[in-house]
């Protein structure tokens, strides 16, 4: 079983992606770090808990960081992307749960002190909880098993812009200071998770499996599917982005990645571009190919369990 940190700024993608770790028996989900992204970190952090909640699931969330390494606060949102609560406005009620006391980037230091080269963390928001972590303690990325990253456009277009990733471009500096750590990487980025696309045929399945998760999950899919229309009339359905990174951790052989050294565009109208290359050191892996079909079948499987 391997042992899983979820860092996550918990809209649509993010949740699918709780629910498909929550639900995989190869990993054991020691707990959620939220941090700001399509929302805010507090939104992020409720979100994580609701979602926990209509899974029935008990894990720690830690809230962490709500802004920029260096630029400040962040002024904008993906609301329109991933609604106004950033759960496709499905928010009715605070949940029960409670966050747990602390930063986000202490609980990354803590449990990989604790079982050392034991701990892979998923990424799926900005890197600034991680990059915080290793300013505070830089001795943690010799003992950190592996980091897996939903970010980034090498070889693609951006979703932002024509250059960049959300997630990256949400905090560039964070993501430059990451990628140049030397840790065990892996890049989940656009170059591949644009080719996992979740028909919306699918979301029938969900509301069949007669489990309110199915529902909840049919809903807010349906939403983020429909932002997804406007960029890209015709698609049909939306990719699964952050599950992708998911189901790496679970299964590598889910894609194939080259080793490259990766690098971020800081200042100018490219901010937030990855640019990849064979030369120069620290190299991480960058996915270039997946099993879209295969991958598909197997977030199916476990998501709400039909």
């Amino acid at each position: 079983m391997k042992r899983i940190i979820l860092d996550v700024d918990t809209g649509i993608d993010d949740s699918m992606a709780i629910a498909y770790a929550a639900h995989s028996p190869e990993l054991e989900l020691l707990g959620i770090t939220t941090c700001f992204g399509n929302i805010t970190a507090e939104e992020a952090t409720r979100n994580s808990l609701t979602v926990l909640e209509k899974l029935g699931k008990q894990v720690p969330v830690i809230q962490g960081a709500k802004e920029t390494l260096c630029r400040g606060e962040r002024d904008h949102y993906a609301r329109t992307v991933h609604g106004e609560d950033g759960l496709g406005n499905t928010v009715q009620h605070a949940p029960r749960g409670q966050a747990k006391e602390g930063h986000a980037s202490d609980f990354i230091i803590e449990q990989v002190k604790r079982r050392p080269h034991e701990i892979t963390i998923i990424s799926v928001g900005t890197l600034t909880n991680l990059a915080l972590a290793i300013q505070k303690d830089p001795g943690i990325v010799s003992l950190i098993h592996e980091v897996i990253v939903m970010g980034g456009a090498v070889t693609v277009p951006g979703n932002v812009t024509p250059y960049g990733e959300a997630n990256i471009v949400a905090d560039p500096e964070a993501a430059a200071f990451v990628f140049a750590a030397g840790l065990p990487l892996t890049l989940v980025g656009l170059d591949v998770t644009m080719q996992t696309l979740l028909p919306k045929s699918h979301l029938e399945a969900w509301r069949a499996s007669g489990k309110a998760e199915g529902m909840f999950f049919a809903d807010i899919a349906e939403f983020y599917m429909g932002a997804y229309e406007s960029f890209y009339p015709g698609i049909g359905g939306c990719a699964l982005h952050d599950p992708l990174a998911v189901g790496v951790a679970i299964d590598r052989s889910l894609v194939e990645a080259q080793p490259m050294r990766v690098t971020v565009v800081t200042e100018g109208e490219q901010t937030g571009r990855t640019v990849g290359s064979f030369e120069g050191e620290p190299k991480i892996n960058v996915c270039l190919k997946v099993d879209a079909d295969r991958f598909l079948a197997h977030f199916m499987s476990r998501i709400v369990g039909v």
